[in-house]
């Protein structure tokens, strides 16, 4: 009687299989560190991350909430709901003065879920994206899981710790391989704010090149020497390669809620559909019903939150500005102080022995790349109260 024998099966590997490269390469955020070491503690006076600590007005989840119990919880618009479309629209016409057509306009699942659709859409492997630094770490991780290669072009300081931008510098980055420019204004972590004359210069270049402009215009609400930040969409051409990223974060204090939009070429629409259809499918009817609510009655909201944290900032910067040890910029635009700290040259360590010592959190400033050892950025977007509590805990241990 003959007999079979089973065929081996292939040996299970002692580790799983290699990932993308990019992947791989992936570090953990200086900036979640910090973080979570502060969950160790019960008085920790958080200012590491762009967040204030203001909860979401009624007045938005009144709305959503109203959404939700009129049963719109199903699939919808993968672009976003009309009335949500046409409401941004509407907002940049009233604050930009441009006819910004609804087709102009896509919905994403958060700012970073943008940003990572427009990586997505232009990038071929092995291109490079300029990047105005230093920045938040998650632009540049967005590049390189998109398969391009980041590169920096740093802010240089000025003496009263401010940052100004060389446009010959700039100039001097792009190369064969450039595909896109890629500047926040406002800036996180700096505070910087690109003035009109430079946006039209870089515009002008990018023209030049055939590159894309990503500009991420996130926080263009919080400025404190004028109503708002100057928009790389008030010069541009609706057809120009431009896209900008906003975020309903931060102006409607709308953090957890993760919903962004875009402000791209009307071309450009179909192209995003899709890239939404095969990520998330689309967001969450009843969220963007709030959204609505945000962008159409929010007006005094924000400008109650912008003052709260103009005062915010003030109060940091009089606790810190006279510290020997310490150089800082009045705040100009952004909820940020990037400051310097004279001595440090290992800021995460810094940080975390700032945390240990003060239970006041701050992000070392080396999680934001080129020019950013050496300095902490620290979040005022909070109370006076909760800022200036933080203030008195950071003098001695900055002194």
């Amino acid at each position: 009687m003959s007999s079979t024998t089973a065929p081996a099966l292939p040996a299970v590997p002692a580790s799983p299989l290699p990932l993308r490269p990019e992947v791989e390469a992936l570090g953990v955020s200086g900036i979640q560190q910090v973080w979570e070491l502060g969950f160790e503690r019960d008085d920790t006076i958080g200012l590491w991350v762009g967040e204030g600590d203001l909860p979401t007005p009624d007045f938005i989840c009144e709305a959503a909430i109203a959404s939700l119990r009129a049963g719109n919880t199903y699939y919808t618009h993968k672009r976003g709901i009309p009335a949500l479309r046409r409401a941004l629209a509407d907002y940049h016409a009233r604050l930009l003065g441009i006819g910004a057509d609804v087709e102009r306009i896509s919905v994403t699942s958060s700012g970073m879920t943008a940003l990572a659709l427009i990586f997505q859409a232009i990038l071929r492997p092995g291109e490079e994206v300029i990047l105005v630094s230093p920045i938040w770490p998650n632009a540049v991780a967005a590049v390189s899981i998109a398969g391009g290669r980041p590169v920096e072009v740093p802010l240089d300081p000025r003496s009263d710790g401010g940052f100004a931008l060389d446009l010959d510098r700039l100039a001097a980055a792009i190369g064969p391989k450039t595909r896109a420019l890629f500047i926040a204004s406002p800036g996180n972590p700096t505070g910087w704010l690109m003035e009109a004359e430079q946006q039209q210069a870089v515009l002008d270049l990018a023209r030049q090149h055939g590159l894309w402009i990503i500009a991420d215009e996130v926080y263009h609400r919080f400025t404190y020497d004028r109503p708002l930040a100057p928009s790389f969409a008030s010069l541009a051409e609706p057809e120009d390669a431009l896209i900008c990223v906003h975020s309903f974060s931060k102006a409607w204090a709308m953090t957890g809620w993760r919903l962004g939009w875009l402000l791209h070429p009307p071309s450009m629409g179909e192209t995003f559909g899709k890239l939404i259809e095969y990520s998330t499918s689309g967001g969450q009817h009843f969220l963007q019903e709030g959204a609505v609510a945000a962008i159409r009655e929010g007006e005094p909201f924000v400008a109650e939150l912008v003052e709260r944290c103009r005062q915010s900032g003030e109060i940091a910067f009089q606790a810190l500005s006279g510290l020997p040890r310490v150089t800082i910029a009045r705040p100009q635009a952004a909820f940020y102080s990037f400051f310097a700290v004279e001595g440090m040259d290992d800021s995460l360590a810094f940080a975390k022995e700032l945390l240990r010592r003060t239970g006041v959190g701050l992000a070392p400033g080396s999680a934001f790349g080129a020019g950013g050892e050496g300095r902490l950025r620290l979040c005022f977007a909070s109370s006076p109260a909760r800022v200036a509590e933080a203030m008195q805990r950071l003098r001695p241990a900055l002194g």
